[in-house]
């Protein structure tokens, strides 16, 4: 991160507040406590209880704007962890590449209807653009190359920065989650996710240059929280590609713990060839290779999620 930029930071961190007590301090660490890839002790948070009913969803932007990071590996194996616990999820693929539709088995050159109806107003519902998932309680909707016309076709639309939140609004008590896979920049269609959500969860890869981009998304996240959705907040950052035998992976881990603390997941995201094959089978980890770590580390994290979110 450059000299003078400041942490990412929400307007709470209800995550910090009710784990405040139960949190080690390094006088009460016991000899024998195991420590996490964060280098804090690991806290084990209990698997979740069923929810009594559905709705209103968290909306969560999966965002950041370097590259192969992880987004929609995450954003696709976080989903089906909580759907796993009973929560009911959407997925929302706002990347033109539309890797979220192929990275779930979706034929997604073929689709006759999908984000990009709904982001310009045309008169196609949203109903008519709603997939179901392999997985039982997961949703979505899906991304193609159609998507990349439309920052331009949004430009001279009133509440442009909008449209994404209205398309969303009808079907918002349908679910627990809404997860938005972010493209990689920040962009129109990336300042729409940010102006719906209710927090960010930013997949960050554990190498060096990955540290220098949270600047400038911190910047951008503070410009939506102030001028669009005075609600957004971070969530959290959740490391990927970690590898506990590199010295430079256990260095960036240690920055990133260091500048945002409580705010970095306990659960990172191990570095396997599991992943791009379960995207080659179109699924998610959980279903094709359900006992790996992978699939175990995604579960963690969604347990995290929704001891952070309340929910």
């Amino acid at each position: 991160m450059g000299a003078g930029a400041q942490p990412l930071t929400g307007p709470q961190n209800p995550y910090s507040e009710a784990a405040a007590e139960t949190m080690w301090s390094g006088a009460d660490l016991p000899a024998d406590a195991t420590l996490g890839p964060t280098g804090r002790p690991l806290r084990l948070v209990p698997d979740p209880r069923p929810l009594g009913e559905h709705g209103e969803a968290q909306i969560i932007a999966m965002c950041n704007q370097k590259g192969g990071v992880g987004k929609t590996t995450s954003t696709i194996n976080l989903g089906a962890a909580l759907a796993e616990y009973g929560r009911r999820v959407l997925l929302v693929d706002l990347d033109p590449q539309g890797a979220l539709s192929a990275g779930l088995g979706v034929a997604h050159h073929d689709l006759e209807f999908t984000v990009h109806n709904l982001l310009i107003g045309s008169k196609i519902g949203i109903d008519d653009v709603l997939m179901h998932t392999r997985v039982d309680g997961m949703d979505l909707l899906p991304s193609n190359i159609d998507l990349s016309a439309a920052e331009i076709q949004l430009v001279n639309e009133v509440g442009r920065e909008q449209s994404l939140g209205r398309a969303l609004r009808s079907i918002r008590n349908n679910y627990d989650y809404v997860l938005i896979d972010c493209q990689p920049s920040l962009g129109l269609l990336t300042v729409n996710a940010l102006a719906c959500s209710d927090g960010v969860i930013i997949p960050m890869e554990c190498e060096y240059f990955s540290l220098r981009g949270l600047a400038l998304l911190n910047d951008t996240v503070e410009k939506v929280r102030d001028r669009l959705n005075p609600r957004l907040s971070l969530y959290g950052i959740v490391v990927t590609m970690f590898d506990a035998r590199l010295l430079h992976s256990r260095q960036v881990m240690a920055r990133v713990v260091e500048v945002f603390g409580d705010l970095v997941y306990d659960s990172a995201i191990s570095r396997t060839v599991r992943f791009p094959d379960a995207s080659v089978a179109g699924e998610p980890i959980t279903t094709w290779a359900p006992k790996s770590g992978g699939a175990e580390q995604y579960r963690a994290m969604a347990r995290e999620v929704i001891f952070r979110t309340g929910r």
